[in-house]
């Protein structure tokens, strides 16, 4: 099993990650290995489905660039019946987190996603389907982005001057493309770029974004700029699948579905917000000669975004 350096601390209160080196402390990790061996014994077993466990050996944690690996054996051969593994490894402490488990049977690699809902595979059973490891990466990629407050505040501050539906489409599209071509070359190793640099450029990215719209209304031009960032973008959604990792058998369907399930989270999200600034801008023209300027609108919600994305910057500077 492999834990980022990050994760383990949050989870135990070590100290084993150097975010400025991008790398645990072996000396760290050595030192902090019975307290994370207690943990994960705790947190994840091999057993039957009446609960009789395997039996197990001594673990063996080592320093692995930015996290630990952990390597165990499991004797099985007395306990009857489907043999199942199970973990709570950070989801019992992050309901949103996700553990991708590789299962190697007669020469043919699967693989499960385990999260908060789910903490279970059965290994002796059939491995899961190619239809099913594109599901779980789908929902992935719509929850990522639900959840991805900063990519949200992106989004947002992109559209707020839209009233036609052709530039708003060019906005998404172009977004789309140049993250989906970051995600893929950072997933797969080719170009990997610390979080300490990405985090902060997005954060830069939505305040750009969002003075921008004080001084330009023109977003018929407005993909480019979007484009650009989505480049960015790409590489903070790549973090979110090095945290649950790519199916050696399946890394093609797997990004793209990843990728799908973040397509359909900006659509649904652009679905909502200009209908509701429709809705804003009407019922402040209520008992009025005149609607309402959309100009006073925007302003208060880019200036919100600007602090926003400003405060985001600032602290991830600071933390870097």
């Amino acid at each position: 099993m492999g834990l980022k350096g990050s994760d383990v601390d949050r989870l135990i209160g070590t100290r084993l990650y150097d975010a400025k080196e991008d790398a645990v402390d072996p000396a760290a990790v050595a030192a902090a290995t019975p307290a994370i061996l207690t943990y994960l014994n705790a947190n994840l077993g091999i057993s039957n489905n009446s609960g009789v466990a395997c039996a197990a050996s001594q673990g063996r944690i080592f320093a692995d660039g930015d996290g630990v690996i952990f390597r165990n054996t499991y004797s099985c051969a007395t306990v009857p019946g489907d043999i199942l593994y199970r973990s709570m490894v950070l989801t019992e402490n992050d309901p949103t987190a996700r553990q991708v488990v590789l299962i190697v049977q007669g020469g043919q690699e699967a693989q499960a996603l385990l999260d908060a809902d789910k903490t279970t595979v059965t290994l002796s059973a059939p491995p899961p389907s190619l239809a099913s490891t594109m599901h779980s990466y789908l929902i992935a990629g719509i929850e990522h982005i639900f959840l991805g407050y900063d990519h949200i505040a992106f989004l947002v501050a992109v559209v707020l001057w839209a009233t036609r539906i052709m530039p708003v489409i060019k906005i998404v599209t172009a977004f789309t493309i140049a993250h989906s071509i970051t995600l893929s070359l950072a997933a797969l190793g080719i170009v990997v770029i610390p979080s300490r640099i990405v985090e902060p450029a997005i954060a830069a990215s939505i305040v750009f974004v969002a003075i921008e719209n004080f001084f330009s209304r023109d977003l018929d031009r407005r993909w480019r700029v979007t484009f650009m960032f989505g480049l960015i973008h790409g590489f903070g959604f790549a973090s979110v699948l090095k945290e649950i990792g790519v199916p050696p058998h399946a890394i093609v369907p797997a990004l793209a579905a990843f990728n799908i399930g973040v397509e359909i989270g900006q659509v649904a999200i652009v679905a909502i917000v200009i209908p509701a600034l429709i809705a804003l801008e009407q019922l402040a023209a209520i008992g009025r000669a005149k609607p309402a300027r959309r100009a006073a609108l925007v302003y208060a919600l880019s200036a919100v975004i600007t602090v926003l994305g400003s405060y985001w910057f600032f602290t991830r500077v600071l933390d870097a």
